[in-house]
């Protein structure tokens, strides 16, 4: 076994999470007399937290006060509607289970509200993860390493123990700031082309490849 721990990235890597996101993010544009994004502009959005989204959903040279306002009203309606059209990737569930058969710890790393990343986990992964940690107070959001060291922290594990995995170009950071080995999907919220040019070396196309490079 190659690593003791896994830590996942959850939207776009683990989660296909992006119709919910464009759903809840032009929900809280509509109630605020603001155009919707399409699917593939909230594609782009996504990756550094929720007020970033909220930031470039809003139209352009929105004030301050508006982009508080939008966000205020995005973080309770998601956490009521994160789970309508989000689902597992295909092999997904299979992976991690067998990555935990074989004795590797697994985790979850992610930008979302940590309400919500507990949620999802719940719902989706019960059972499957030794810990997740989501946006919360106290801990930096990525690319700061700070949430990949409450992990390792929780878990007992050193930065040589464990493998980042996520699907964009602030995954690669925080897998950077941390020290740590990375591997980028490219089933995720950025393709393989974007990833390469970001840095990326280590690429899986499918969970069967990214077990190979964990196990």
């Amino acid at each position: 076994m190659k690593y003791k721990l896994a830590i996942f990235d959850m939207d776009g890597t683990i989660l296909d999470t992006l119709q919910d996101l464009t759903d809840s993010t032009n929900a809280v544009l509509s109630m605020n007399g603001f155009p919707a994004r399409s699917i593939h502009q909230v594609r782009s959005f996504v990756g550094n937290g929720i007020r970033r989204l909220i930031e470039l959903a809003v139209p352009e040279g929105s004030s301050p006060e508006t982009v508080e306002k939008v966000y205020k009203d995005f973080l309770p309606y998601y956490q009521q509607h994160c789970a309508v059209k989000t689902k597992p990737y295909e092999g997904i569930i299979s992976l991690i289970k067998q990555l935990r058969e074989e004795g590797c710890k697994t985790a979850v790393v992610s930008n979302k509200a940590d309400a919500a990343v507990q949620e999802l986990c719940h719902q989706y992964f019960e059972g499957l993860f030794d810990y997740a940690v989501g946006e919360r107070t106290g801990i930096a959001k990525k690319p700061a390493p700070d949430s990949v060291f409450e992990v390792l922290r929780q878990l007992g594990f050193k930065k040589e123990d464990g493998v980042y995995i996520g699907d964009s170009d602030v995954d690669l950071a925080t897998a950077i700031n941390a020290g740590m080995d990375c591997i980028s999907v490219t089933w995720g919220f950025r393709d393989a082309g974007f990833l390469k040019e970001q840095g990326a070396v280590t690429l899986a196309e499918n969970p069967k490849d990214l077990k190979e490079m964990i196990l």
